[in-house]
């Protein structure tokens, strides 16, 4: 439904991002949403915390607060993707 995908950046331009930090929510079987926090090393799975929420409001404020979290400590969107509920 929605991903949020950033990595740290570096001061020299050239060298690659060293760490992300992605965002997804998703609509489950048990009518809720999902909130998938994962972060770590380029290349690695990282760590990941999942939250569940009754309705898209509450799951999206907490989406918000995670990407102003993260760009806080040095993270810049790279990835922002919308799929549709069709």
């Amino acid at each position: 439904m929605l991903t949020l995908l950033c990595h740290r950046v570096t001061d020299d331009a050239a060298a690659a991002p060293t760490h992300f930090y992605r965002v997804d929510v998703t609509y489950n079987l048990f009518g809720e949403y999902t909130v998938e926090r994962a972060w770590g090393p380029v290349g690695s799975r990282g760590r990941n915390v999942n939250s569940w929420f009754g309705n898209l409001r509450d799951a999206i404020i907490v989406v918000d607060q995670s990407y102003r979290r993260a760009t806080g400590r040095g993270y810049r969107l790279s990835e922002k993707v919308f799929a549709s509920a069709a």
